[in-house]
């Protein structure tokens, strides 16, 4: 090889290494859009409305928030993994598209571990476990008694099978040794009327839609899911708390790019998350919705979490008994 040939292949590697630090320096020149696999008004669309407002005024370019709703969140992961791959396309999911539905449903188009680069976790939803007063059970304990003395008396409803409600109530049953029968609704409301009014005896709830109806007295909170009381209901001691070890399940919402994108553009949104989330004003917004503010070292770290909540919700599926769909 000559030397004005090396000379050559030098220079023209370092126009392209200059051009591309100048891209991804200059990264973003358009505005952005946020993919939510949710309707408009759910926790997870606000919460991505909150963190696009302060995102946006970070990174200096407006970010747009799509509802993609369909398939239990799993349409908007779908469509994402389509994208170009030049972090202008987004999702922010959750639990369900990313450790459960895949689980669930054979007709996904997506692998959650392998076709998506993740960001960073932006919050957690604790769930409660909440009962009505027919059985004049008012603790976690008196729970556990009466299913035991009565097994196969007591019911739960969920928002569906295969959902979180579902898996949560059969973590417990598992964890606690306890029969109870499963009555799957098409969403929360009907089900939590159910429950309210007596024709279901509990189910497991978002702390957010369960505490309005707890502080009026219709239905008695008995324990939270998580490892922690939640921010927003501190009196309600937590499952651990009350004798079942390792029971940390809940809901938890990050950020997702199309495989492929720059693992600097990767970086400069998972900074400026970060930032966002530890913003004061931004998280009295996020905390008033019911959510936990939850932001990951790295994004390695989160896609750690991830795998692992996709193994333990994997087998809850099967311990379940539920066939893909």
């Amino acid at each position: 090889m000559t030397k004005l040939k090396k000379s050559l292949i030098t220079l023209s590697s370092v126009i392209t290494v200059t051009l591309s630090t100048h891209a991804y320096a200059a990264w973003p020149e358009n505005p952005i859009t946020f993919v939510v696999g949710f309707p408009p008004g759910t926790s997870t669309d606000s919460i991505a409305r909150i963190l696009s407002e302060s995102m946006s005024k970070r990174l200096g370019q407006n970010i747009i928030v799509e509802n993609k709703p369909g398939v239990g969140g799993s349409l908007a992961v779908s469509q994402v993994t389509k994208a170009k791959p030049d972090g202008y396309t987004l999702v922010l999911s959750a639990t369900a598209p990313m450790n459960i539905n895949p689980h669930v449903y054979k007709s996904l188009t997506y692998d959650p571990l392998k076709d998506l680069e993740p960001i960073g976790q932006s919050t957690w939803l604790p769930y409660v476990l909440v009962m009505n007063k027919t059985k004049n059970v008012s603790s976690f304990k008196e729970l556990i008694n009466y299913a035991k003395k009565h097994p196969g008396d007591l019911t739960y409803a969920s928002i569906g099978k295969g959902t979180t409600s579902h898996l949560l109530m059969e973590m417990l049953s598992k964890a606690s040794g306890i029969e109870m029968v499963h009555v799957p609704y098409s969403g929360s409301t009907q089900s939590q009327s159910d429950v309210i009014g007596g024709n279901v005896d509990m189910t497991f709830d978002t702390v957010v839609s369960a505490l309005p109806h707890v502080k009026t007295g219709r239905l008695n909170a008995l324990a939270v899911s998580v490892n922690k009381r939640a921010e927003l209901a501190p009196d309600i001691p937590t499952i651990e708390e009350q004798g079942i070890p390792n029971f940390n399940m809940g809901a938890w919402l990050g950020f997702f790019a199309p495989k492929g994108t720059s693992q600097e553009i990767i970086q400069k949104l998972h900074i400026t998350l970060n930032e966002s989330l530890n913003d004061p004003e931004t998280r009295k917004k996020l905390t008033a919705l019911g959510s936990e503010v939850v932001s990951s070292e790295s994004p390695q770290a989160f896609a750690k979490m991830v795998k692992e909540n996709y193994e333990t919700w994997g087998n809850l599926v099967k311990t379940a008994g539920i066939e893909k769909q």
